[in-house]
């Protein structure tokens, strides 16, 4: 514009005057045209990072088939990275995973009106209280069957798996017992006592035999409240997490092959699956640190 001529004199107008007119300063207008005629391109300011966002996005991808598990997040992704030496930001991982499509399907969050179960469940060191409940699936010789399993509500650590055809009272006892034998180191009157069980009100748990077997290794019996499914979350979040990563993935021949494909995803969970509420350790690591908390103690 300050270029332009004007029509009756033919002359320039000048800088001075398009400045004067536009209420602007004429240092605004040369550092304007300073950068138009440089060269450098504006980069972001801050420190360099060590991967552009193509060579992260690749270094996303090899965590992502690294990985045992399916449908891991970006915050369990950016967890990894830290693990494999590479810091970044949380939000730049879910920017390029999100342009890169490998974010995993979510549901909207339901809208809550009101819920009468208030407070919290996860206690403050392990063996404080277990969740236990079942849940079903399907053999192609044994058609459909039962998977009972136990969790520590501090860790979230399973104690104990077990599958069947029958869903006894006697069968649901069986993570309960292999997780006394692991972490109280024997089966006997009050080995466990100061634990609590909670568990719902389905018919094994609250017949007298389960009943009888848990008071006889002094575990307390703490029941959900009814129609209130968050009183037993623990459990149930880790049925989603067998369900997605297991039961929905692989077809089992029979029961025999889904105990020991059972047996083998309790350990794998147990030392790599990364929480969020447990700084994105695995349940091994923060009982590990528990233990050793109270020894220091």
């Amino acid at each position: 514009m300050s270029r332009t001529a004007s029509p009756s004199g033919n002359k320039p107008y000048g800088v001075a005057r398009v400045a004067q007119v536009w209420e602007v300063p004429r240092s605004s207008f040369y550092a304007a045209r300073l950068r138009a005629a440089s060269a450098v391109v504006p980069a972001k300011r801050g420190p360099k990072t060590a991967f552009t966002d193509p060579e992260l996005t690749e270094q996303i991808r090899h965590i992502i088939g690294q990985t045992p598990f399916f449908g891991e997040g970006h915050r369990k992704i950016w967890a990894r990275l830290r693990y494999a030496g590479i810091r970044t930001s949380r939000q730049r991982v879910l920017r390029l995973m999100r342009a890169a499509g490998l974010l995993s399907p979510a549901r909207r969050p339901s809208v809550v009106n009101g819920n009468p179960h208030e407070g919290t469940i996860i206690t403050d060191e392990p063996n404080q209280m277990w969740g236990t409940d079942a849940t079903a699936t399907f053999t192609l010789a044994d058609g459909h069957v039962t998977v009972f399993a136990a969790i520590d509500h501090c860790t979230a650590e399973c104690v104990g798996i077990h599958a069947v055809k029958r869903a006894t009272r006697f069968e649901a006892l069986e993570p309960i017992r292999q997780g006394v034998r692991e972490h109280f180191g024997q089966f006997s009157r009050n080995a466990a006592t100061g634990l609590r069980l909670r568990h719902d009100h389905g018919s094994q748990y609250m017949s007298d035999d389960f009943q009888k077997e848990i008071r006889f290794l002094g575990i307390q019996s703490s029941p959900a409240f009814v129609r209130q499914p968050e009183g037993n979350g623990c459990i149930e979040r880790f049925f989603r997490s067998l369900k997605e990563q297991l039961l929905w993935v692989r077809h089992f021949d029979n029961v025999e092959q889904l105990r020991l494909a059972l047996s083998d995803f309790r350990d794998s969970y147990n030392r790599q699956w990364l929480i969020e509420r447990l700084q994105f350790r695995t349940p091994w690591q923060a009982r590990q640190e528990f233990l050793a908390q109270r020894a220091a103690a």
